[in-house]
């Protein structure tokens, strides 16, 4: 799962999103680290601004092979 991309993605810091939860970061981490249920899935997402999906979607970042700009490929898990 990546919920501590996702929080970097987002420009925000694990303490940000702890205060946002209204929950300490001890707690977050927990939660992360852990087997958080669907329910605390949804208001981490809430709190970063995100889909719950994005915690499941891998990124990979590389350039474009013609004009060298960045480009994000992501690489969805199905089921």
């Amino acid at each position: 799962m990546r919920i501590k991309e996702a929080i970097e993605d987002y420009n925000l810091t694990s303490k940000e999103v702890a205060e946002r939860m209204g929950i300490s970061t001890v707690g977050l981490s927990q939660h992360i680290n852990g087997n958080p249920s669907v329910k605390t899935l949804e208001r981490i997402a809430e709190a970063i601004g995100c889909n719950v999906s994005e915690f499941f979607i891998k990124k990979s970042n590389t350039n474009c092979p013609h004009c060298g700009k960045p480009i994000t490929i992501e690489i969805k898990k199905t089921p």
